[in-house]
């Protein structure tokens, strides 16, 4: 065994930093996603004015979609944009909603193996300029009307040999949770309020501060779908989004569609003298899972449970747990797999149905959000952890 396969390094998040999340349509629809990609990467260097741009060993991006403005490889793209030289390479992973959390494994990986020294790892998505896509026909000159796709949300040109139970909406997944562990209506809603009321608060708190840069040119002073003041009354009035006869999910206790752009830098000792900062915390273990694609709401389960495993940590060591808020039901029903998890300590700043789910760049927030609070603390255990469709589930484990 050669020294470098003995040697795995520490590897550290020296800053992260995220824009304001829009709401679909909403103040950040008029940038492109490449453009938001290159914003947060301009900021997170800006901020550290000690580090040589050339020192950065590579950029990995999340995204999900890619089939438009993003033009394939959005990372390469953020580099050249936010005027980095271009002897610093870019490459962009997909794994659906968890594909910003992604990119920060794969960095912390190529740095842990010795392959890198600083990296920058986050995620973008503009929900709101996701194009319509038009399959190719099979023959040429076709006659009839031809079928655009929307590459927002969801499946789509679906293979015939897929088992239906699998390609249901995901809100019918969510719904299928529900079923499971007998979630209802008022406690979905209530789980959905709880963290509006969350956000609310961690924004009056400037909590977000440290984090959150506004792109330029555009005036957004907080994340966009937050609402304040809601109440059991007016989201029981919410009509169900996916199962009309019985169903329980609506658009109020699920997360929105969403914009924006996330991005840490991450760096082994070396690289964390280069900057001249003291990190956030340190990556100390990962964990992916699959299960049934119609229950992808589950997947942060086990993928939870394995990564603290590697830690050597349990639910109860936990000082902040950020779960995505894919669905209240979904994010219930992980819940009620981990009964010795403090509750209180699972998104206390709010969760994606209230500050947005912008896919691609979600799991870079939320690993840029336990990073922050765990250097607030001054020290503890956290973990980030996404749902994903088709069914997986992603977790990250930081430490400080």
């Amino acid at each position: 065994m050669s020294d470098r396969s003995r040697n795995v390094r520490d590897v550290w998040i020296v800053d992260a930093v995220r824009t304001p999340i829009g709401k679909y349509g909403g103040a950040l629809s008029g940038l492109r996603p490449d453009d938001l990609a290159a914003g947060v990467l301009r900021a997170l260097l800006d901020r550290t004015p000690g580090l040589d741009p050339a020192r950065i060993d590579d950029v990995i991006y999340g995204n999900a979609n890619g089939a438009g403005e993003e033009n394939r490889n959005v990372a390469r793209m953020a580099v050249l944009l936010a005027g980095l030289p271009v002897t610093v390479p870019g490459v962009t992973v997909n794994r659906l909603c968890a594909s910003g959390l992604e990119a920060v494994v794969q960095a912390a990986r190529a740095i842990a193996l010795g392959d890198a020294s600083i990296a920058v790892a986050g995620g973008v998505e503009s929900m709101s300029r996701a194009p319509w896509v038009l399959p190719k026909p099979h023959r040429a000159f076709p006659a009839g009307h031809q079928e655009l796709f929307s590459t927002t949300i969801g499946w789509r040109m679906v293979n015939r040999r897929m088992r239906p139970e699998w390609t249901v909406p995901l809100g019918e997944g969510a719904e299928l949770i529900a079923d499971r562990h007998g979630i209802d209506r008022a406690a979905q809603d209530a789980f959905a309020l709880t963290s509006h009321e969350r956000a609310v608060r961690a924004w009056k708190d400037d909590a977000h501060a440290a984090e959150v840069v506004t792109p330029e040119g555009v005036e957004l002073s907080r994340d966009e779908t937050i609402r304040e003041g809601g109440t059991p009354e007016g989201m029981a009035k919410l009509e169900p989004a996916f199962r009309p006869e019985g169903g329980t999910v609506t658009a109020g206790n699920s997360s929105p569609l969403n914009d924006g752009a996330a991005a840490l830098l991450l760096a082994d000792e070396e690289g964390v003298r280069a900057t001249g900062r003291e990190p956030l915390a340190r990556i100390s273990a990962s964990a992916v899972s699959a299960l049934e694609p119609q229950l992808f709401g589950l997947g942060p389960v086990e993928a939870v449970d394995r990564a603290l495993g590697r830690a050597g940590r349990r639910l109860g060591d936990l000082t902040v747990m950020e779960l995505n808020e894919a669905f209240a039901a979904q994010a219930l029903g992980c819940l009620a797999h981990w009964p010795d998890l403090d509750p209180t300590r699972v998104n206390p700043r709010g969760g994606a149905i209230a500050i947005g789910h912008p896919l691609g760049a979600s799991g870079a927030r939320l690993a840029g959000s336990v990073a922050h609070q765990l250097a607030a603390a001054g020290a503890g255990t956290g973990v980030a952890t996404l749902c994903i469709g088709v069914g997986q589930g992603l977790a990250l484990v930081l430490e400080r």
